[in-house]
């Protein structure tokens, strides 16, 4: 591999092979992503911009740094990963390189060793010098057995990406501080703007690098194409899928959390010591697989509600959920006046919670999803609800909560996906009972926002 130039218009492909030498021709975005040495890199590009096919060859210079080892290329879905992913590595390790060779009953891509230009394994588990670990976002189980030198993550941005993904990823990155590229168009107000783009945007975090770029960066998009969309979308649909720019979409249902801190008019807190004085709540989403349990805490001198600790894990019994909830409470001296229990038709989950000795079990007071969604709104509206900043599984599911649009890209009564939602759950029980309370039901704007709102 040689070093890159910029395309020209003429250029027809993103590389040419020459006398055994291959020669990149990257466009101006790509090009910038290309010599960013900041160890996180994300590309927010416009549709057919030429994501995808950057990622390979960003991830075949990884490679060339270090002496073997893991990588990771994880993309939203197995028909993305099937479509796009697979077929555009298979085609630079494979085709270009030829340095790769696949294991399909494992989604591994063996690369051979330079040294020898043999590949080692007979069979898929057998050691390797170096391999490609190649996985989906809903199949992420495979990301929590690496050791990975630099990971590319494709399509970072749709729904099926959630924050815990990124949290695998980066896990496997620690021990080598491995290096992360992001690709994406851009589809909601998660983790990768919360994480990704605003410490990058408003605080310049040294760690990252944003690159964003419109689908006619791509030498190939036509332009007439680009104009017609700009003209038939809207705005924030065409900023989003064509410019790489984020604009709140129309279906989101949390559009009054403003994702900033409390002295800048928003919703968020670093974290602070709770006085043991103020009365907890406990929000709890039963479930075999999923078991989210998020904490609340009342300030009786402001009516504030702080949601301070989050919870979301599976494989245990509802009467391990119950024991180990009661006991971390007693261990930090909180007073957990009640604990928020299910929907209507989950009695038994909350018999079950009650049989493992949590006395304080309740029903929620308010039984309607969309009742139980305006309860917060409400709260959002009044700043009287703010979140701790490490809460990064509900802070995710807040930007990423949404209706399902109808053909003219308008917002219907289906919330899209509703049952992977589970601390957004978890929230209205919550807020459902502590919002009866008539210490929280004031509606002047608190005082501490006179001077941001002017």
């Amino acid at each position: 591999m040689t070093v890159p130039t910029m395309a020209k218009k003429a250029n027809k492909t993103l590389y040419s092979v020459q006398n055994d030498r291959v020669q990149l021709h990257l466009h101006e975005g790509q090009q910038r992503a290309w010599v960013s040495e900041r160890r996180f890199v994300a590309v927010f590009a416009g549709t057919q911009g030429g994501k995808t096919s950057f990622g390979p060859w960003w991830l075949a210079r990884e490679i060339n740094k270090f002496d073997g080892g893991d990588y990771l290329a994880v993309t939203s879905s197995y028909d993305l990963f099937k479509l796009k992913m697979l077929p555009e590595i298979r085609t630079v390790f494979e085709g270009v390189l030829g340095i790769g060779r696949y294991w399909a009953g494992d989604k591994i891509l063996e690369i051979q060793n330079p040294v020898t230009e043999k590949f080692e394994a007979k069979r898929a588990d057998d050691p390797m010098w170096s391999r490609i670990i190649l996985r989906s976002a809903v199949a992420k189980g495979g990301l929590e057995s690496a050791t990975a030198n630099a990971a590319w993550l494709d399509e970072a941005g749709q729904d099926e990406y959630d924050v815990s993904v990124w949290q695998a990823v980066r896990r496997r990155l620690s021990l080598s501080q491995g290096r992360a590229l992001f690709t994406t168009t851009l589809y909601n107000f998660g983790w990768l703007k919360q994480q990704i783009y605003d410490p990058w945007e408003k605080y310049n975090d040294p760690e990252i690098d944003v690159i964003q770029f419109a689908s006619t960066a791509n030498p190939l998009f036509p332009q007439s194409e680009y104009d017609s969309a700009r003209k038939k979308m809207p705005t924030w649909k065409f900023n989003m899928f064509y410019r790489g720019q984020f604009e709140k979409p129309a279906g989101m249902i949390y559009r009054d959390f403003i994702d900033e801190f409390r002295d800048r008019g928003g919703h968020k807190v670093k974290p602070f010591e709770l006085s043991r004085k103020w009365a907890r709540y406990v929000g709890v989403d039963p479930g075999a697989v999923h078991q989210a349990k998020l904490w609340g805490a009342s300030d009786p001198d402001t009516g504030f509600l702080y949601v301070y600790r989050e919870s979301l894990s599976g494989g245990k019994s509802t009467d391990e959920h119950a024991t180990e909830a009661a006991e971390l409470a007693r261990s930090r001296g909180e007073n957990v006046v009640v604990y928020v229990v299910g929907n209507k038709s989950e009695v038994q989950q909350r018999l079950d919670w009650q049989a493992a000795g949590v006395g304080n079990v309740v029903e929620p007071p308010i039984w309607d999803v969309e009742a139980g969604i305006d309860r917060i709104i409400s709260l959002l509206r009044q700043h009287r609800i703010f979140f701790f900043d490490d809460l990064e599984l509900l802070l995710d599911e807040l930007g990423r909560y949404a209706r399902k649009l109808d053909k003219n890209s308008e917002p219907t009564i289906e919330i899209k996906d509703k049952q992977t939602f589970h601390l957004l759950d978890a929230l209205r029980y919550l807020v459902a009972w502590v919002s009866d309370s008539p210490a929280i039901e004031i509606e002047k704007a608190p005082e501490f926002l006179s001077d941001w709102r002017g």
